[in-house]
């Protein structure tokens, strides 16, 4: 199992990275690759059209606008607008091999965006709470502009991966050799 895909926390957010990187990304952004990473969280089962699959597109941009801000407060405000404009539904879910865990309820009437919105506003809200400051970014590597989630508990996290915080090491390594 993806250690991403574990029973700890945060609940719902590498989803979002997850998903957020795939529509940056661009190839993985087709209908069915969205559907793929929905699929591969434990989501609702959506059958994206090309139109459904650009509201899905556009909402994970607001959601990149949220794990761009590093001010607690600016992040509250977004996430209470989207909490007010996409009030989450919450319910406890089990997924099999797995815990039980808060899922909003799954979209209606062809509208995955806003089911993803008020999932995102959820998640978001509860890390932020329980962190207490913005535990996400992007990545500080350069040549990768991937969003991250900081499950850490001591220094702030600047690379959403190992490879990426050893390869500018390594690289900071040779420049200081030179």
């Amino acid at each position: 199992m993806d250690h991403r895909l574990a029973d700890d926390n945060p609940r719902g957010l590498y989803f979002l990275t997850d998903l957020v990187n795939t529509v940056q990304d661009g190839g993985g952004a087709t209908p069915q690759g969205l559907e793929a990473v929905v699929e591969a969280h434990g989501g609702p089962p959506l059958r994206l059209t090309e139109t459904t699959a650009e509201e899905v597109r556009q909402a994970a941009a607001v959601i990149a606008g949220i794990l761009d801000t590093e001010d607690e407060g600016s992040a509250a405000e977004a996430i209470n607008t989207l909490l007010d404009r996409y009030p989450a539904r919450p319910r406890l879910v089990r997924l099999p091999e797995r815990r039980w865990s808060l899922h909003t309820a799954p979209p209606h009437h062809g509208q995955p965006a806003r089911w993803l919105l008020s999932t995102a506003a959820l998640a978001l809200a509860l890390w932020l709470s329980e962190r207490g400051h913005c535990a996400w970014g992007r990545c500080a590597a350069p040549d990768c502009d991937r969003y991250f989630i900081d499950t850490g508990r001591r220094a702030p996290q600047r690379y959403c991966s190992t490879r990426c915080g050893t390869r500018v090491r390594v690289a900071a390594h040779r420049d200081r050799g030179r």
